[in-house]
């Protein structure tokens, strides 16, 4: 008797599969594809990635940032493929789709702030306005960079400090590079009193400015009577050396002038204010 079942069983599994045939070749069909569309996209997010990445190291693109953004390409084509192969064997993949979505809303809504300092890094990276060892103004702080990273911006201080600074704020404000140009201009205002010879004080300023050997001879140089002050008049002088020379030149200048006025008997005015008093009679006086 148990004989007779296990044959029924074996003639109706056999019979199923017969009935089933094409149903069958269908799901294996859909299963071998799924698996070559994974092994096929894997292969082309490695290559692509590795394009997206030498492309970006031969336009001399910051090797953190081509990692990123290679890494990025990869794992997008690996999603890509993943859904692919899911809709292949049959799911549903609009709610996949929906759901990842939604998870990746959640996450940039978490993320919000380093994902913006992400974006200004790549910004940075990809345009350039400074480089590692020039000296810039930030929004406000004034260093020399020490490293450009895709979240963040160090830099060093004149006196020594370290400051970090978020890329998210460097990209919103105003970048100040002091060393992209070879060449600056320095600018003096120098007051001095009514009674000096105007005639003498502006001989006397293009001499030394003249005389400095610092001071580029072929650009624009500057000596003019600027400003009537309320208690001076008021000389612009303006000059141009290379960068590197600049805060010293204008040290140097400027201590010269002092020296080479006082040689010279020209005096340099203290602010001065007249009060004149007047006297109101009371109405009891007579």
């Amino acid at each position: 008797m148990e004989d007779l079942n296990v044959v029924d069983s074996i003639n109706d599994a056999g019979s199923w599969l017969v009935n089933n045939q094409a149903l069958l070749l269908s799901y294996v069909v859909n299963i071998v594809a799924a698996i070559a569309i994974i092994i096929v996209g894997m292969i082309v997010a490695r290559i692509v990635s590795n394009t997206v990445n030498r492309l970006m190291v031969a336009r001399h693109i910051d090797a953190t940032v081509a990692d990123f953004l290679s890494a990025l390409v990869r794992y997008a084509i690996i999603a890509f493929t993943l859904i692919a192969a899911l809709g292949r064997v049959g799911v549903q993949t609009a709610s996949v789709i929906a759901v990842l979505g939604a998870a990746g809303l959640a996450i940039g809504l978490a993320l919000q702030g380093s994902l913006s300092n992400l974006a200004a890094g790549v910004l940075l990276v990809t345009f350039r306005p400074f480089r590692s060892g020039e000296y810039v103004d930030l929004g406000g702080v004034a260093g020399t960079v020490l490293q450009v990273q895709i979240f963040s911006t160090t830099m060093r201080t004149v006196d020594g400090r370290i400051v970090v600074i978020p890329n998210g704020k460097i990209i919103a404000g105003n970048i100040v590079n002091f060393s992209r140009e070879p060449v600056r201009r320095n600018e003096f205002i120098i007051g001095v009193a009514y009674d000096s010879d105007i005639d003498e004080v502006k001989r006397i300023l293009t001499e030394i400015i003249q005389a400095d050997e610092r001071i580029i001879k072929d650009r624009e140089m500057t000596v003019r009577l600027n400003e009537l002050g309320p208690s001076s008049i008021n000389f612009v002088v303006r000059v141009w050396s290379k960068s590197s020379d600049l805060q010293n030149v204008y040290w140097d200048v400027l201590e010269l002038i002092k020296r080479r006025f006082d040689e010279n008997g020209i005096s340099f005015p203290y602010p001065q204010m007249d009060v004149n008093f007047k006297r109101v009679k009371n109405s009891t006086e007579q």
